[in-house]
């Protein structure tokens, strides 16, 4: 049970909104209020839900709920709407936010579960970085569900966090872990509302990088971080997500760089060639790779060009190669043999090299 401290000091402390989007989400939605409840934070908090014609019973539990969480000094404020179809996470979640009224938002998904030191933890580092997303670490349920993920999101080193924000695993802390200032939410939002298959996490992530923003992890596993196949995240097409990637890397990086090598010279680093501008792909003066056959071959064309002649970008053994690299090698999946090679070459991630992978 929360405890509520002198409430005077609760007054005066930092407000926090829980932003929670529901969607058909009775089977967890006990589980996910009661840690709403036993958060240790002193101050005031209170529940911002917003219900996306929820088809099951998910209204009905929140309103038992209600009750116990005012009880315990956290009001509940409630929207929704009941039509045919549901309008979406971005949607839900800018609505959410809109009928709060916190100085800090802590969001929430309604399949996940708080430890009890999420609010408190997050808050202080918060007000430490006023215009940071603040993160945590996660614990998977289930625990071998996504392993890689899970190793990724919470073994990032602090500079990691801004370095490796081009890879297809997306934000580098993930968005049921988001914690900022309201502030900072309105000077980079609201999410985009383009509802089912658009990735609304992701386009406010590459906003908020854009204007500056910081990404900080608490490091400490502070959510439990439901798997479910079905979950509205895997709506969202990979090229979908691929051509927003593609875009950012360009705008964010190749500007400073004039030349580049592409590391893989295989479908993936073929498939980044083709998908850069005319004027990106000018750059790009090789690609590299440890597989002989490709090496031997001595070139990549790129047949579907419409100049003439066709580009022959040479393919070189990647001590031959010169940096900066765009790699597009999946991490953690070669034994460690690929992180040797490029730890050989003593470069400096996000100057010497970027991941895509």
């Amino acid at each position: 049970m929360r405890a509520r401290g002198d409430p005077a000091a609760a007054a005066a402390a930092p407000h926090v909104s829980v932003i929670l989007p529901v969607h058909n989400a009775e089977p967890w939605l006990d589980e996910c209020l009661r840690s709403v409840l036993q958060q240790d934070f002193q101050g005031s908090m209170e529940l911002s839900v917003f219900n996306d014609a929820s088809q099951d019973r998910s209204a009905a539990v929140i309103e038992r709920w209600k009750g116990r969480l005012e009880d315990a000094g956290i009001p509940v404020v409630i929207g929704g709407h009941d039509a045919p179809a549901p309008r979406g996470v971005g949607y839900s979640k800018n609505q959410a936010i809109a009928q709060s009224s916190g100085s800090y938002l802590c969001f929430l998904d309604s399949d996940d579960v708080m430890m009890p030191q999420r609010v408190r933890l997050q808050l202080e580092a918060a007000a430490q970085h006023p215009t940071s997303i603040i993160g945590c670490r996660v614990r998977r349920e289930p625990p071998k569900s996504t392993e890689r993920y899970t190793r990724w999101i919470n073994q990032l080193t602090p500079d990691q966090l801004l370095t490796q924000v081009f890879t297809s695993h997306g934000p580098t802390v993930i968005m049921p872990t988001w914690f900022c200032s309201r502030a900072w939410f309105f000077h980079v939002g609201p999410f985009d509302e383009g509802g089912q298959g658009v990735p609304e996490d992701l386009l406010f992530f590459y906003d908020h990088l854009r204007k500056g923003g910081g990404v900080v992890r608490v490091d400490q596993s502070l959510l439990l971080y439901r798997y479910l196949p079905d979950a509205a995240t895997h709506s969202v097409l990979e090229t979908t997500i691929w051509t927003h990637r593609v875009r950012f890397l360009e705008e964010r990086v190749l500007p400073r760089w004039a030349a580049f090598t592409i590391w893989n010279a295989g479908r993936q680093g073929r498939r980044l060639y083709r998908s850069l501008t005319a004027e990106a792909r000018r750059k790009v003066v090789a690609f590299c790779d440890v597989d002989e056959n490709k090496i031997r071959k001595g070139f990549y064309c790129h047949e579907d060009s419409q100049e003439r002649p066709k580009p022959r970008v040479p393919v070189l053994h990647f001590r031959a190669a010169r940096p900066p690299f765009v790699i597009c090698v999946k991490l953690d999946l070669t034994g460690g043999a690929f992180e040797d090679n490029l730890r050989s070459l003593h470069l400096r991630e996000g100057q010497d090299f970027l991941h895509f992978s």
